[in-house]
C-alpha cells in the first residue's frame, strides 16, 4: 500500500509539473516620433490585465541604429521570449533592434514603417499618396551639431496625428510630443528581422503621417500573419483603439511560430 501510495504521489507531482502554466512573453513597445511611451497607456493596462509584462521603451529618435541599440540592448536583459511592437518611426527601429537577437519571436507593426534595406522613412511615406505631415510640421529647430530636430505644428497636432482621440487629450499630446531628427528620417534601414521573424500589422484606414496605401505594402510586402485595418482610426491607433492593438499582440505572444 505504502509503494502504490508514493507512486500515486509521484504522479500528481508529474502530472502538476506538466500542467504548469508557460510564462507569457514579454512585450516591449517601442513609440515613434511625436510622440512617447504613455501613447501605449491603453495597450499596455490591457496586456498588464491579461498577466503580460510588459516594457515602454524610451524610444531616443536620434537615429535609426542608434535607437535600435537602445533597443536592442533592452531586449538582451530581458529573460525568456519577447515580442517587439513598433509604431510609426519605432518600426523602423524594431525592425533592426530585433537582429541579433534570437529571444525576439515576432514584431508587431502598429501603424508602422517596415523598411527594405536601403529604404528610410521619409521616403516610404511618400511612396503613396494621402500622407500631409510635411504641411504639418513647424519650423525645425537647429541642434548644435547642426542637424535638425521636427515637430508636429501644436495647432494642427490633433487633426494630422489624433484625429480619432478626443480633442482635450490630442492637445496634451502636441504638447509632450516628443521631436525626431530629419536625419533619423532619412536614414537608410539595415537588413529587416521580418524577413526572419513573424510579423503582425494594425494600422488606421484615416492614417494621415503614413499612408494606409503605403502601409498595406509594406504589411504584404513582409508577409504579415495576420493584418487588422481599423476603419477610420488616426495615425495613433494604439491611443484610439487599444483593445483592438492589445489583441493582436496577445495573438502574436501566443503564436507557436
Amino acid at each position: 500500500m505504502k509503494a502504490i501510495a508514493t507512486l500515486a504521489v509521484a504522479a500528481a507531482l508529474i502530472g502538476s509539473a506538466h500542467a504548469a502554466p508557460v510564462a507569457k512573453p514579454t512585450v516591449v513597445l517601442v513609440h515613434g516620433a511625436f510622440a512617447d511611451s504613455s501613447s501605449w497607456d491603453g495597450v499596455s493596462a490591457r496586456l498588464q490585465k491579461d498577466g503580460y509584462r510588459v516594457v515602454a521603451a524610451a524610444n531616443p529618435l536620434r537615429s535609426v541604429k542608434g535607437d535600435a541599440d537602445v533597443v536592442s540592448s533592452i531586449v538582451k536583459g530581458i529573460d525568456g521570449p519577447v515580442v517587439l511592437v513598433g509604431h510609426s518611426y519605432g518600426g523602423a527601429v524594431i525592425t533592426t533592434a530585433a537582429q541579433g537577437n534570437a529571444n525576439v519571436k515576432g514584431l508587431v507593426y502598429v501603424a508602422a514603417f517596415a523598411p527594405e534595406a536601403g529604404e528610410n522613412a521619409f521616403e516610404l511615406s511618400g511612396r503613396y499618396p494621402g500622407g500631409t505631415l510635411g504641411g504639418a510640421l513647424a519650423a525645425p529647430v537647429t541642434l548644435p551639431d547642426g542637424g535638425k530636430d521636427l515637430y508636429i505644428d501644436q495647432a494642427k497636432f490633433p487633426q494630422q496625428f489624433a484625429a480619432d482621440v478626443p480633442v482635450a487629450k490630442a492637445k496634451l499630446m502636441a504638447v509632450g510630443q516628443r521631436p525626431i531628427t530629419e536625419a533619423a528620417l532619412k536614414e537608410a534601414s539595415g537588413a529587416p528581422a521580418w524577413k526572419n521573424l513573424p510579423s503582425y500589422f494594425v494600422y488606421g484606414t484615416a492614417d494621415k503621417n503614413i499612408p494606409p496605401a503605403a502601409l498595406k505594402f509594406m504589411a504584404e510586402r513582409a508577409q504579415s500573419r495576420k493584418t487588422v485595418e481599423v476603419a477610420g482610426a488616426s495615425h495613433v491607433v494604439m491611443t484610439s483603439h487599444p483593445a483592438e492593438v492589445a489583441k493582436l499582440i496577445e495573438q502574436a505572444a501566443e503564436a507557436k511560430n
